[in-house]
């Protein structure tokens, strides 16, 4: 997966309206965005502006592992 950021709201909505669907992705509240890496083809294709951060680090893209709080005994 390939971190990536669009340059305003509107590119934004736009782009994840076309990846719904097609590709699978996960985006977060601070802009980013992890896609694969053929999804960038087609988002240039579609004349959709963004900007790559590079390849997604293992912790942003792995669901945390919480234990259950004790129970009282």
């Amino acid at each position: 997966m390939i971190i990536i950021r669009f340059p305003n709201p509107e590119m934004e909505r736009r782009a994840l309206g076309y990846l719904l669907g097609r590709f699978s992705f996960k985006t977060w509240e601070t802009g980013e965005t992890a896609v694969p890496p053929h999804a960038l083809a087609s988002l240039a294709m579609e004349g959709i502006s963004f900007i790559v951060e590079g390849p997604a680090k293992y912790e942003q893209l792995a669901t945390p592992i919480r234990n259950p709080a004790a129970s009282a005994v």
